[in-house]
């Protein structure tokens, strides 16, 4: 309903229905009958449908970019590829982010109210010019940097936050690459756009708003999951922050009755209008029956978000492998400091040497290096395109070792910066540097830095590099046992008697940054970091 852009580009090849508001039972019987099903979020794709095509539905589009409705499980068990519209609604997105932030500096929405209610009221509306101002992007993806686009042409000094993009590819654009803390005290507003992950949630909290210059205005379309709402209200309160504009929330829609924020009249709010506009919703009609069309013509597609069918066999081969070459990419991401890095180096000791196939465990490498940086879904289909959009350089060394049982003796993964948010982590060469093998068909850490390990792959560990000396283990153990952390295992490691080591403790819950900070106080630790390196059996 709209636009047609995407059914007429559909029509010149496929035999289209267009079927509206279905229930689950007609959208079953239909399934035997379609190779493509393309749909909407108000639309739920289930096993059931799955189940019902008997193997006839190649793939499933959807023409927006969350797929929470669709059963990815079920579409890969039935070979079904999913993909989405990642790209389309970029420059829209890009468009009320700086809409926000002239309507902000302005105080237009309220003018504009208080106009309405009969009141020329000049004196209260004094606003704020851009021209000469900083703004921070915190996230430099796309829609980030777009935003940065358009704020330098109004004049403003534009820096940026993220750990995962290079300074070549901020200084291209003439953004200055920063860490998060200078972000934050430097900057006249701040602009979100970072995917909601793991790190990134409740980023903008107490910690944040602490260290924020005051005085400052926030600005939010990435997601209501990486501002703490309570603390912004704080914020808010105490003029840290005097003007904040959201078109995200936590919630949506959210409380209207019982939310701190939206009545408040230091804050704009939107209804999540990003991609809300005529010519986004066409763009994303066409990216998503692009993607369609080319999955039916059974070539990779980059917005692929699960993983089409693999042959049993090589899947059967390579699995401990797969689970290893990801436990690598984010162990060694999960390491890496604010400046971020732009190549990847990869080597597989194997007795095959060139002759091994290492297609599928370089994609698992990326989609570990990846997954944790941007929101779009990673897998063996989208990995070395994700990458190439990111403009992540990536060299593979083949080495012929070990006995002809094996698919590899062992693989490491160096990324290309001295950056590391554990210096230890840091190798000879000044790149962040892991090395693992797979043992009774288990992934392990057996390398970081300079310093050999013997860490099995899966939760969070706590790394502290410290002088070989006594009391340390038993210092930091206190301080654990205290902030009530279960510790599952304790290895240390070092290079020489009385010299440098590294002691790697498996936590089942994450400290509190009181205790990290305790911890570097115990005498001997010179530095300590919590890093997970999860590995995952999805493709």
């Amino acid at each position: 309903k709209g636009s047609t852009a995407g059914i007429d580009l559909l029509r010149r090849s496929c035999n289209v229905e267009l079927a509206y508001d279905l229930t689950p039972e007609e959208l079953c019987a239909k399934a035997p009958e379609l190779d493509a099903l393309i749909v909407r979020s108000g639309t739920k794709v289930t096993r059931a449908i799955f189940e019902a095509s008997r193997g006839r539905l190649k793939v499933v589009g959807r023409a927006g970019v969350g797929v929470d409705h669709v059963d990815l499980t079920a579409a890969t068990e039935y070979g079904c590829l999913v993909v989405n519209a990642p790209t389309a609604n970029t420059l829209a997105a890009a468009e009320h982010g700086i809409a926000l932030l002239c309507a902000m500096a302005r105080n237009i929405p309220q003018a504009d109210a208080a106009m309405k209610s009969g009141r020329w009221d000049r004196s209260s509306f004094l606003g704020t010019s851009l021209a000469g101002k900083t703004l921070a992007v915190y996230g430099f993806g796309k829609v980030g940097s777009e935003v940065a686009r358009r704020a330098k042409g109004l004049g403003m000094l534009v820096l940026a936050y993220d750990p995962y993009t290079s300074n070549e590819k901020a200084a291209a654009q003439g953004v200055q690459l920063v860490s998060f803390d200078v972000a934050l005290s430097s900057a006249d507003f701040h602009s979100l756009h970072m995917p909601l992950t793991p790190i990134t949630k409740g980023m903008f909290g107490e910690y944040a708003f602490r260290r924020i210059r005051p005085g400052s205005r926030i600005i939010n379309l990435a997601h209501g999951g990486v501002i703490d709402e309570g603390a912004l209200l704080g914020a808010l309160e105490a003029r840290v922050v005097v003007q904040a504009a959201l078109d995200v929330f936590l919630k949506e829609p959210p409380d209207f009755e019982d939310h701190p924020l939206i009545c408040r009249p230091d804050v704009i709010c939107t209804p999540h209008l990003g991609a809300s506009t005529l010519e986004a919703q066409e763009g994303v009609a066409t990216e998503v029956v692009e993607a369609v069309m080319e999955a039916l013509a059974g070539r990779p597609c980059s917005n692929a978000v699960n993983a089409p069918m693999v042959p049993l066999e090589l899947l059967e081969e390579l699995q401990p492998y797969m689970a290893l070459a990801e436990g690598l990419g984010r162990a060694a991401v999960g390491l890496v400091g604010d400046r971020g890095f732009a190549d990847l180096a990869i080597t597989y000791s194997s007795p095959r040497g060139d002759d091994l196939d290492s297609r599928l465990l370089r994609a698992m490498v990326i989609k570990g290096v990846l997954e944790g940086t941007t929101t779009a879904r990673v897998n063996y289909v989208n990995a070395d395109l994700l990458a190439r959009n990111r403009d992540l350089k990536i060299t593979e060394v083949h080495v012929r070792s070990g006995d002809g049982g094996q698919v590899l003796s062992s693989m490491s993964v160096a990324l290309g910066t001295s950056d590391s948010r554990f210096s230890a982590a840091v190798d000879r060469t000044q790149r962040i540097y892991v090395e693992g093998k797979v043992a009774g068909g288990q992934p392990f850490l057996t390398k970081i830095g300079n310093f050999d390990v013997e860490l099995a792959m899966g939760g969070s560990v706590l790394l502290t590099r410290q002088r070989d000396q006594p009391g340390i283990v038993g210092g930091v153990g206190m301080l654990l046992a205290k902030d009530q952390v279960n510790i599952s295992f304790m290895t240390v490691c070092r290079t020489a008697k009385h010299r440098e080591a590294i002691m790697a403790i498996g936590i089942d819950s994450e400290p509190s940054l009181e205790t990290l900070a305790a911890i570097t106080e115990v005498p001997g630790v010179m530095e300590v970091t919590v890093f997970k390196e999860a590995v995952s059996p999805q493709v």
